[in-house]
């Protein structure tokens, strides 16, 4: 199959999962859960819930549980994002084209929007279908991936340094954990789903974190030279929010070409250990890089 078409076949296994999980566990009954499921459900590019489901086709392991992972790695993306644009955090008003849910509901429902997704995400792990042992290690790396050592870390580090201006080593530990954490816990949880050993999670975990850069990389330089149509969402904020980014540090064409320099390791690693099997992971990492919006 195509590149194109299996990312195509993996987003649309992805969405119909977010469907049937958002009908078991975030009844549109509630105002929260329709504020959680407004967010959710308004599309993306999926890029987490896509590397579930090809690192555990990769590795020939269950697709029935790696969609349920998938679909809980996005609840724990999505109410991220819900609680990154709150007026306490960078306040954006827009999100994939559409108002942000403070804005279509009010502060304190996204609020506890994106905590019912949190915890959403933990009752899909626990509910996936397969082993006991599979599902406790998906809720292992899945809880320490957002928690205080892992992406809230980030995020806390992150509003820090929007103060105290980071040095190049400060800004390469707080995207790790801000955005790469969170990467690594999809290419982690495909590895569950499969039963991989530890030496093969060791692996993707360097190609999980190199990507997670390079994604990081690349959206602050589309902060700077995209705009808010092309985005879905308000660009400029980082200078607003008086951030240092790989931008501030390096220019626009030194972030690209230090970003070209990880992608070729991550692509490296793959390519080395799984050979002809590593080509949709390669051309994610490349599509990552190129991205436009």
């Amino acid at each position: 199959m195509e590149y194109q078409q299996c990312y195509d076949n993996y987003l649309s296994q992805a969405e119909d999962t977010l469907q049937i999980l958002c009908e078991k566990f975030l009844p549109e009954s509630s105002e929260v859960c329709r504020a959680a499921r407004y967010s959710l459900l308004s599309g993306g590019k999926r890029i987490r819930a896509v590397l579930v489901m090809a690192v555990c086709d990769l590795l020939g392991g269950n697709m029935e549980t790696a969609k349920w992972f998938a679909g809980a790695v996005e609840m724990v993306h999505c109410y991220s994002l819900i609680h990154d644009d709150l007026p306490c955090m960078d306040n954006d008003d827009f999100r994939r084209g559409k108002p942000s849910c403070h804005k279509a509901f009010s502060e304190s429902t996204a609020l506890l929007a994106g905590d019912a997704l949190l915890t959403a995400a933990f009752q899909v792990l626990a509910n996936a279908p397969d082993s006991s042992e599979k599902t406790a290690n998906a809720v292992k790396e899945l809880s320490a991936a957002a928690g205080g050592n892992g992406m809230i870390l980030g995020q806390e580090l992150d509003l820090y340094h929007e103060t105290v201006s980071p040095s190049a080593g400060q800004l390469m530990q707080i995207h790790r954990k801000k955005t790469g954490a969170l990467i690594n816990a999809a290419v982690q949880l495909g590895g569950v789903a499969a039963g991989c050993d530890g030496k093969t999670a060791d692996l993707l975990r360097q190609y999980a974190y190199d990507i997670g850069l390079v994604f990081q990389i690349v959206d602050d330089v589309l902060d700077v030279t995209s705009t808010t149509d092309q985005l879905g969402k308000p660009v400029g904020s980082d200078e607003q929010n008086n951030k240092t980014t790989f931008v501030t540090l390096y220019g626009v064409h030194g972030a690209m070409a230090h970003a070209n320099k990880i992608n070729e390791n991550a692509c490296r690693i793959v390519t080395e250990n799984f050979r002809e099997k590593s080509e949709f992971l390669e051309i994610f990492a490349m599509k990552l890089l190129d991205r436009k919006y």
